[in-house]
């Protein structure tokens, strides 16, 4: 199937109020306990990059008190939802929510010990730029973790996901779902940016039915 995008920056308030309350609790968690498994067992500088409102920040920094955590974003209200989360949690000393463009970012090469980015790349219309970013700000023998969505290959297969999601989502928020696996990347597109990219001992796979993911390969 082709690749359909989807706007790169969804941002009134009443789209990150919507997204916000959507319940991706278990795909955060798994995603943050990954993070933390990957991570340094030091303080380190992480950069989580489309962060949205700052929920996988927030897991990650109740358990990693020596991280510090920037999470950055196009999208400002989702950041001010985030702020607040941030400062709900008393974290304001350890994660960090900035304004950025995931495709020109302000950081100095190699600032970061890891950079991690959850269901950002379908957003992009030319993901090369965010990865190239990626490489240029990590330390070298960083750490990234990547996760996004599998574009589907048939019509069927993409039914069957939207299908699968649950009866708790109304239908604005299953054509949305709909709509981000229109946008999301194959593997081979992964692979392929990975290696443009110079990013090297990266491992891309398929996590789950709907889920791809770039990670630093552990000896």
């Amino acid at each position: 199937m082709p690749r359909i995008l989807e706007p790169e920056v969804m941002d009134s308030w009443e789209e990150a109020v919507e997204y916000d309350a959507m319940d991706f609790t278990e795909v955060n968690t798994a995603f943050a306990e990954s993070v933390i498994e990957l991570g340094p067992n030091c303080a380190a500088n992480i950069l989580d990059v489309g962060t949205g409102t700052a929920r996988i920040p927030l897991l990650i920094a109740s358990r990693c008190p020596q991280w510090r955590i920037w999470g950055i974003d196009l999208a400002k209200n989702m950041l001010q939802l985030g702020l607040q989360h941030v400062k709900n949690a008393g974290l304001e000393q350890q994660i960090f929510l900035e304004t950025v463009d995931a495709k020109k970012m302000p950081y100095p090469d190699g600032q970061f010990q890891m950079v991690v980015s959850n269901s950002l790349v379908h957003h992009l219309p030319d993901p090369l730029p965010f990865f190239r970013e990626v490489a240029r700000v990590l330390q070298p023998q960083g750490t990234i973790l990547i996760r996004d969505l599998i574009r589907p290959t048939d019509v069927e297969t993409m039914d069957a996901l939207v299908a699968s999601i649950g009866t708790e989502y109304d239908e604005q928020q299953k054509k949305l779902f709909r709509d981000s696996l229109n946008a999301a990347l194959t593997l081979d597109e992964v692979h392929d940016l990975i290696k443009q990219a110079n990013l090297s001992n990266v491992k891309v796979y398929q996590s789950s039915d709907r889920h791809w993911t770039a990670a630093t390969w552990q000896d």
